[in-house]
């Protein structure tokens, strides 16, 4: 008898673990204004990092300057199409 009542309990469980449920996951797409919003944040956490390792010592001035005008550009341009896309 507990033999049979461990295998139906046993049996309830798998059931319960692996049915397939009914409502299934859908992916949203990502829109270019996702991507874009996703950048700016990358953008911008990057700069962050920079400034961070400059006033750490880790980064020459010169160094710090090319790569801080290359990202500075770089958020301009991403803010500037996000601005565009959301005006639409």
């Amino acid at each position: 008898m507990g033999f049979l009542a461990g295998f139906l309990l046993l049996a309830i469980l798998f059931a319960y673990t692996f049915w397939p449920e009914k409502i299934t996951f859908t992916q949203q797409a990502n829109t270019r204004l996702d991507f874009l919003r996703e950048r700016r944040d990358m953008v911008y956490s990057n700069l962050r990092d920079l400034n961070f390792e400059h006033r750490a010592g880790k980064y020459p001035a010169e160094d710090y300057a090319a790569q801080r005008d290359m990202l500075e550009a770089e958020a301009a341009t991403i803010v500037t199409e996000i601005d565009v896309l959301e005006r639409v």
